[in-house]
């Protein structure tokens, strides 16, 4: 959990294109339900995680806050003092560019489907005849993978590459976070989303949930929340495949997801997007 927080709260910056940050501060609150032994074994857990990661991204952890809450919360802050050429302003899409997707979708998804399985809730009574207990422990290994993965190679290849806008997709999910985007946008255009990356086994467990009652993730809506999900990336056509290209040479993920098209400054997703299921 201290690596994912860590991620997420990195990927604000990494999403201008900011890969030099100077500094973070964790935030905690402490589930006042944990007794004192939990505690001792739990949030040094969560501190050396956090600053692992933060390690790993080249950032010291200098700071940050404590308090004892109802409920186990876990944020961050990071900063950069940077001059104006180190920043991707997100605001110049235009017609023609492709849209780069650089990690899956589904977090929330796992998250649920594992906490289901883990309680035996009554949802996961349902769920259990859509999915085995095998496949739902591979996506949240899956997507634990992906949200404790840094941002920060997709940052250094938007400049690389001439990155147009982005910004990272998290609790909107994909839809809602990329109309964010196309409403900041200068040109008058659109955001047409045709293709989702999605963990194995999730779209077609997320209808068959839809047909049988349960809960709506939105996910092939494109409005499933995301945990430090990957940066949308608008470039143009040339561009897009060789950032796909270095980021997967590179040992990452990356996709094209979607056209910047004429339009009203806003995003739509297709009737029926091309779903590619992944797994690593």
């Amino acid at each position: 959990m201290g690596k994912v927080t860590c991620a997420n709260v990195l990927s604000d910056l990494y999403a201008l294109g900011v890969t030099e940050v100077d500094n973070m501060l964790l935030l905690l609150g402490i589930c006042r339900e944990l007794s004192i032994e939990q505690r001792k074994v739990v949030i040094p857990m969560i501190l050396e995680g956090f600053r692992d990661l933060a390690k790993e991204a080249g950032v010291t952890v200098n700071g940050g806050q404590t308090v004892v809450s109802p409920w186990l919360t876990l944020g961050g802050v990071a900063t950069s003092v940077c001059t104006l050429s180190e920043i991707i302003m997100p605001n110049q899409a235009v017609a023609g560019d492709k849209i780069v997707l650089t990690k899956p979708l589904g977090t929330q998804v796992a998250a649920n489907l594992h906490q289901w399985m883990s309680l035996g809730t009554p949802s996961w009574d349902i769920a259990k005849d859509l999915i085995s207990a095998e496949d739902v422990v591979k996506g949240y290994d899956d997507a634990t993978t992906s949200m404790i993965t840094l941002n920060l190679a997709a940052a250094r290849l938007m400049h690389k590459y001439g990155a147009h806008a982005a910004t990272d997709v998290t609790g909107f999910g994909i839809l809602g976070h990329s109309r964010n985007l196309a409403e900041f946008q200068t040109a008058e255009v659109d955001f047409f989303i045709h293709t989702l990356p999605i963990f194995a086994r999730f779209a077609e467990v997320c209808t068959k949930l839809i047909e049988k009652g349960e809960y709506n993730f939105k996910l092939l809506q494109g409005l499933a929340a995301e945990t430090s999900g990957g940066l949308l990336v608008c470039l143009s056509a040339e561009a897009a495949d060789k950032f796909v290209e270095e980021m997967r040479s590179e040992g990452g993920t990356a996709w094209i997801v979607g056209d910047v098209v004429p339009g009203n400054k806003t995003s739509r997703i297709a009737d029926n997007p091309e779903i590619i299921e992944f797994t690593y």
